[in-house]
């Protein structure tokens, strides 16, 4: 999701509590820096304030952070040159949703049965059914070269 001109998350949401991977392509990517530096905190004071540095990949340079329980995300990039991207001195900034539980009941359980997962055997059997299928199919047409026309019966 792009959430700003050169800016993009793995998320649709940014949620407290959860790792989110940052992607930029803004001018120290395009100016080919070799090493830019996420400088980050959360809330209106900065608050948790961390710097790391990102991974220049052909998509732009991520890093993966953990958000913290706070209102707001916010950060900027700098270069090796100590060069800084804060967004003509507004700094990025972005909210923080929430994750809102809801209230329980004590008296009503619900017991929550795991997820099934179909057993490897039987994702195998699948597989191998498939491919005798596309062998006893194809495979006689390519040895008599009938594979490009159909053969039409007339009655």
């Amino acid at each position: 999701m792009e959430l700003s001109k050169n800016i993009f998350f793995n998320t649709d949401k940014l949620i407290e509590n959860q790792v989110v991977k940052i992607s930029y392509t803004g001018k120290f990517f395009q100016d080919n820096s070799n090493e830019v530096y996420l400088h980050y905190g959360f809330g209106l004071l900065w608050e948790n304030l961390s710097e790391i540095k990102m991974v220049k990949t052909d998509l732009g340079f991520q890093a993966e952070i953990t958000l913290v329980s706070a209102d707001t995300l916010n950060f900027c990039f700098k270069n090796e040159h100590n060069c800084w991207d804060n967004n003509e001195n507004c700094n990025y900034i972005f909210p923080i949703e929430k994750i809102e539980l809801e209230a329980t009941n004590p008296e009503v359980s619900l017991i929550v049965a795991p997820p099934r997962r179909l057993r490897k055997t039987y994702l195998w059997s699948k597989k191998i059914k498939l491919a005798i299928y596309k062998i006893i199919t194809y495979l006689p047409k390519i040895i008599s070269g009938n594979y490009k026309r159909k053969i039409k019966e007339d009655n």
